[in-house]
């Protein structure tokens, strides 16, 4: 089950970007493609910039009997080709109307999924490889006027699988999965959209214990920090899913996520663009001209399906999109014993809690009190997903307030102390946030 509810998440890094809005073939955003977990034949790294191969490691607390499972999930390009009758033969066409329908040339992506199992004590001493042979095709459907051909063409991966314990008085093992395109060729492809035609597209991994468990590499314990730095993982970024507090499946993506990602309930169906709002997304479909719509549905399936779960959806659907408050705290119908709020203080404001005092509270680090005018230098944390925390690493700051968010997690407002504009950031109240573990005191 856990498995199942992972794929939902997976099935969203799978389709992220798959198709942007407006959802038609001629639009500017969507002339290049496939941003994501792109793995192409080693001929072709140098001339797309791409890398043909990606490397997940993971920690495993395994028991007697532990099984791995492996999934390799990813898309395979499909290239449909709209092609207009000339009465000799046919001449391919950008577009074409036919019996009031309208179709236009476009890559497709095929879903695939290879799955292999595993005993975890048997990879230490002889790994084990996963094939990917994914065979290619050409189909052509006649319609009025012309056909349309779809051709697939052959993929060839593997997926390596070992295992190292670790040394050290925890009983902890380095799980390892490489991902390769193998597809021979006789030269570099002649430019990318002929370089995807042999290549794994938003290519990423599941991985499942049975009897055994993972450590989180965002959130481990102390004694898993040396295990945690010696993981190595290239184009992926593993994590926990399914349900809160089980350890048994990491989804390793091309994207950066949190564990335990999941799904909004408010999401009525996907957008394939995770970094948007669905209300304002949904909003601007629904005012796409009819003739937008048009083209929309004759560029890719997937996209007349969004556009008729759009056209189609409920006020009250639409409604939920506009937002949701979610208790963080005490359960339905359970006593607070927080201090009344103060009349027209809103719940996120300090003054709504005098327990609360950002310009004077203090946290310690280690054994030193940290509070405003403390200087620290900075260092980001794992959990962290920011880019730019590269930059940030090693800086000295000045903290500005202490902060508590609505689970009760300190965080450390700072301006860095070589930053010209830390005045005029202090004037607008725009800090940098850290963790007290993320820190240290100067």
């Amino acid at each position: 089950m856990t498995w199942e509810l992972a794929r939902t998440v997976a099935d969203a890094v799978l389709y992220e970007g798959y198709i942007l809005y407006p959802y038609r073939a001629s639009a500017q955003k969507n002339q290049i493609r496939w941003q994501w977990g792109v793995l192409v034949a080693p001929v072709d790294t140098d001339a797309t910039g791409e890398p043909s191969s990606s490397q997940t490691e993971v920690l495993v607390e395994p028991r007697a009997d532990t099984v791995v499972r492996v999934g390799v999930r990813f898309l395979q390009v499909q290239h449909k080709s709209v092609e207009e009758s000339d009465g000799d033969g046919f001449t391919p066409v950008e577009a074409m109307e036919s019996d009031g329908e309208l179709f236009s040339t476009w890559d497709e992506g095929v879903e695939h999924e290879v799955v292999g199992e595993f005993p975890l004590a048997a990879l230490s001493d002889s790994p084990q490889t996963l094939p990917i042979e994914i065979a290619g095709g050409r189909k052509a459907e006649a319609v009025p006027g012309g056909r349309i051909v779809r051709e697939r063409w052959p993929v060839s991966a593997v997926a390596r699988v070992s295992a190292e314990r670790l040394p050290g008085p925890y009983d902890v093992v380095k799980l390892r999965v490489t991902t390769e395109n193998t597809a021979s060729a006789d030269g570099p492809a002649a430019g990318r959209d002929e370089a995807l035609r042999r290549s794994l597209i938003a290519a990423h991994t599941l991985i499942a214990l049975r009897d055994g468990a993972f450590v989180s590499l965002l959130e481990h314990p102390e004694w898993a920090t040396p295990a945690v730095a010696a993981c190595a993982n290239v184009g992926t970024w593993p994590v926990l899913v399914g349900t809160e507090g089980n350890r048994d499946v990491v989804l390793s993506s091309p994207i950066i996520l949190y564990d335990y990602p999941a799904i909004a309930p408010e999401s009525p169906g996907e957008l394939f663009d995770g970094t948007e709002i669905d209300e304002i997304l949904t909003l601007r479909t629904m005012a796409l001209t009819d003739e937008e719509k048009r083209e929309a549905r004759g560029t890719d399936a997937r996209a007349a399906a969004l556009l008729d779960r759009v056209d189609t959806m409920p006020p009250e659907i639409l409604e939920r999109l506009h937002g949701a408050i979610r208790s963080v705290h005490s359960p339905a119908g359970a006593a607070s014993t927080a201090p009344a709020a103060p009349e027209n203080v809103p719940w996120w404001d300090p003054g709504a809690d005098s327990s609360v005092s950002p310009q004077t509270d203090h946290v310690l680090v280690g054994a030193v009190p940290v509070s405003r005018g403390s200087r620290v230098r900075l260092r980001p944390g794992l959990r962290r997903t920011d880019a730019q925390d590269m930059f940030l690493a090693g800086r000295v700051a000045q903290v500005e307030a202490v902060f508590l968010d609505v689970d009760d997690n300190s965080y450390l407002a700072v301006t860095l102390t070589d930053d010209p504009a830390a005045d005029l950031q202090k004037w607008h109240g725009r800090y940098l946030y850290f963790h007290p573990d993320e820190v240290e005191p100067l």
